[in-house]
């Protein structure tokens, strides 16, 4: 196994395209993060270039502690699984699998070891004298897991491996590599733009914006402390809801935040620093909002209308409308029995801790100490 940093990475193509700006990142060794983010933000082509398949314009590499630039991508010591399966089709699933090893000259019984130990770990033993058109999608990529696990890499990278599947087949493979980093204990790295993949998958998420790194952190710290915006926005499904204010009042520990409707909220954060007159977004979770029982003097209400109603049995998603506010807000609704009808009118609570409050530039304010 192997740790992997990288010091002032930066990629460019040509003399002013650059892609990837000065990328500083230490991955542990046993480690499983996930680099997410937009397409075209520079994840793929970070990863490509730990790999070895992209040159790096300028900072180091280092593998297992090794200065890496220059080393061929066959010496080191890892395996790349793509999000295209690549399976030689004349091929059984056993001669897919062994063919590097065959190619690198490992005698027969090795061979044969080495492939069955990873089918075990796979569960596709009985596939191993089948061709690649004879499998599922699913099948197909623990073959092509497969074929990287026999190598028995120090390092294992995988780029938008599941794109490819249907829903309910991402879902079980997701179990499924989360099992084999559990038994293999190899450090990973895993690309993704799906957030639901990278929330259930990384020890850590590296999340991009525009070849740069915005947040690094465990999935608990960056769907709950975000630092900014754009990690609040791209985490979290339906994502979080984002309310334009002005402070009115703020503190040590609070800040109070005139809604364009007129309603003023509490916010628990540390906001000594903002001015009244200021600029900030107000940020809630859909989970975090509750519909006001009627009459009850609560603080942070506002009222609202449902505009529309998504019910998914265990739940009900609202789609509400905050007067003075053009997008809608989503409020996940999980009370027993029928949710509210479209077009009626509501009340929503705002719990004062579970918002969060952004300045100007869009960076997080600290949450209020407890």
């Amino acid at each position: 196994m192997a740790g992997v940093s990288l010091r002032n990475i930066v990629k460019r193509y040509g003399d002013k395209h650059t892609v990837i700006h000065g990328i500083d990142l230490d991955i542990a060794d046993g480690e499983f993060v996930v680099f997410v983010g937009p397409s075209g933000c520079g994840k793929s082509t970070l990863l490509r270039m730990i790999a070895g398949l992209e040159e790096i314009s300028e900072g180091e590499l280092h593998i297992g502690g090794r200065l890496a630039n220059k080393v061929p991508p066959a010496q080191r010591e890892l395996a790349m699984v793509f999000q295209s399966y690549a399976l030689y089709p004349h091929m059984t699933v056993y001669e897919n699998m062994a063919f590097a090893l065959k190619l690198a000259g490992h005698k027969p019984a090795e061979v044969r070891t080495a492939v069955e130990r990873a089918a075990e770990i796979l569960q596709i033993t009985q596939l191993l004298q089948r061709k690649p058109k004879e499998l599922s999608g699913g099948q197909r990529q623990r073959v092509a897991i497969g074929r990287a696990i026999v190598r028995k890499p120090q390092l294992f990278l995988f780029d938008e491996p599941l794109s490819n599947l249907d829903a309910s087949l991402r879902v079980q493979m997701r179990v499924e590599i989360s099992r084999l980093h559990q038994d293999l204990k190899t450090t990973m790295v895993y690309v993704t733009h799906d957030q639901v993949e990278a929330m259930t998958l990384g020890d850590r998420i590296v999340v991009f914006n525009g070849g740069r790194i915005e947040q690094i952190g465990t999935p608990h710290e960056l769907y709950n402390n975000p630092g900014n915006l754009f990690v609040a926005g791209f985490l979290g499904s339906p994502k979080m809801n984002f309310i334009a204010g002005e402070v009115m009042a703020a503190g040590l520990q609070h800040a109070a935040v005139q809604l364009p409707g007129g309603a003023i909220v509490e916010v628990a954060v540390q906001a000594a620093e903002l001015e009244r007159g200021a600029r900030v977004t107000l940020g809630i979770r859909p989970e975090h909002m509750q519909l006001a029982a009627p009459g009850a003097d609560e603080p942070n209400r506002v009222p609202v209308s449902v505009g529309h109603v998504e019910y998914l049995g265990d739940q009900s998603i609202l789609y509400v409308q905050l007067p003075g506010v053009a997008d809608m807000l989503a409020v996940r609704h999980a009370a027993q029995g029928l949710p509210p009808q479209a077009g009626t009118a509501a009340e929503l609570l705002l719990p004062p801790a579970h918002c969060l409050l952004f300045d100007a530039a869009g960076k997080a304010l600290p949450r209020a100490e407890t």
